[in-house]
């Protein structure tokens, strides 16, 4: 009688302790990377009243089961649900999901152990670091500017926007001193070839008259081909001050020459200025470079801007001169003044890039993430917080997309709870609960049965 009343109590402990999971995930239905939670039960103790016997195949006897009585409920576990929540777009800039496996690591100081999320709902403090509710995001800000990449072997550090990596100052970006321009673009080959002339044309000067014009006057002829024939194409460079230099180069149309064999075009080029630096570029009958002489580099030579002369490689291999407009200019000229620090953003690859005020880009830092070999052992720790453990396993930093997921700027990873489920849980649980306390009732009227046995 008395082992009814103690299963009874047994099942309402544990289906209470059911009910109180079911609602701490009913509360956290909108908390930012919140894990839902579940309780499974499980039998404890058995009494046998009898054994079980072997079957004697001699005799003929059946073999017999064991006779047990249950002694009520107990908690076989409370799980953390570790699938993924669904993501809310915010695009907000620091707004961070996590598409797939994963967790951000944040430490509250250097001398705290790590802790893991996965909410991203990042903000920048005023000295510049990556932090969530007052812990500082971790990753990586050694960056090679040889190789373009990170160093993920490195130790991780609180991330800062503002300071560390290679350039202490991020706030600023240094200037950038031009030695590259390249050229691309068309060479009309229809345009009239410039010669040497003055407003009066000599009787004795013969003038070739295209055949769309020899309605016009010689002189309209001329202005027409000194108009027509040029090309001029400014580029902008920057001295080791990060000075602004324009340098104005032009092309000009020489005769074209033609041997019997070989059709080629030549235009004659140079620099404004007093070094007048200058040379040729020759196309072939198909419109396709043959050669650029002395246009090999550009020596500046800044005046009055306190800075050293600098010298600028010319690249015109992405010239033609076919029988379109000109359209001769820099395509890519590597210099740039001095920048400071205007916006940012952050990639799926965890790299955040700071945008500055001379349209250069540079990477800033890489958000780190954390993998386990056993997610589901980590402990809660409140706040979205997570702490490893034994069976965890030791985290180990990978960067987005290298065995975890890939980060989801301007989105929030929402809480994994599903009320449908949460519900249905929940009457079920409180049909259990009910059912316990009528096994306590009704064991409590046969006992009160038992004492008017006296009466």
């Amino acid at each position: 009688m008395m082992r009814s009343m103690f299963s009874g109590v047994s099942g309402l402990k544990v289906h209470q302790t059911r009910m109180d999971v079911i609602g701490n995930n009913v509360a956290n239905v909108n908390t930012v990377g919140f894990k839902s939670g579940r309780v499974t039960f499980q039998e404890v103790f058995n009494q046998t009243i009898r054994g079980a016997s072997a079957p004697d195949s001699s005799t003929g006897r059946g073999g017999i089961n064991p006779m047990q009585i249950g002694l009520g409920l107990g908690l076989a576990s409370i799980d953390t649900i570790m699938t993924r929540g669904n993501p809310e777009r915010t695009d907000n800039p620091t707004d961070l999901s996590i598409e797939g496996d994963g967790f951000f690591i944040v430490r509250s100081s250097i001398y705290d152990a790590p802790k893991f999320t996965r909410a991203g709902n990042f903000t920048i403090d005023k000295l510049g670091f990556l932090t969530l509710n007052g812990m500082n995001v971790q990753g990586w800000m050694d960056y090679d500017v040889n190789t373009g990449e990170f160093n993920t072997e490195a130790e991780l550090v609180s991330i800062n926007l503002y300071e560390g990596g290679p350039i202490q100052n991020k706030r600023i970006i240094p200037p950038k001193v031009t030695d590259k321009a390249v050229f691309s673009g068309n060479l009309n080959s229809r345009a009239l070839s410039v010669t040497d002339y003055n407003a009066s044309v000599p009787a004795e000067q013969q003038i070739t008259l295209d055949t769309l014009d020899n309605a016009k006057k010689a002189m309209e002829v001329l202005e027409k081909q000194q108009s027509g024939s040029t090309h001029r194409a400014p580029v902008t460079v920057y001295d080791k001050l990060g000075n602004a230099h324009e340098l104005k180069l032009n092309f000009l149309k020489q005769e074209v020459v033609d041997d019997g064999t070989t059709v080629r075009t030549t235009w004659f080029v140079f620099f404004d200025g007093p070094d007048f630096t200058h040379g040729t570029i020759t196309f072939d009958a198909n419109g396709n470079l043959i050669e650029a002489v002395g246009l090999d580099k550009v020596i500046v030579t800044p005046q009055g801007s306190g800075t050293d002369s600098f010298e600028v490689t010319l690249n015109f291999a992405g010239l033609t001169g076919f029988a379109n407009e000109n359209s001769v200019k820099p395509t890519d000229v590597n210099g740039y003044p001095t920048g400071t620090l205007v916006n940012f953003s952050i990639g799926s690859d965890g790299v955040i890039t700071g945008v500055y005020s001379n349209g250069e880009k540079m990477p800033l830092a890489m958000i780190a993430l954390a993998r386990f070999d056993n997610p589901a052992g980590l402990q809660k720790l409140g706040e979205n917080l997570f702490l490893d453990t034994p069976n965890s396993g030791t985290y180990v930093a990978k960067k987005p997309g290298s065995e975890v997921g890939l980060l989801n700027p301007g989105t929030l990873e929402m809480s994994n709870v599903d009320l449908s489920r949460e519900f249905t849980d929940m009457i079920i649980t409180q049909r259990g609960f009910q059912a316990n306390s009528r096994i306590i009732t009704t064991s409590d009227e046969m006992l009160q049965e038992l004492v008017n046995l006296k009466r």
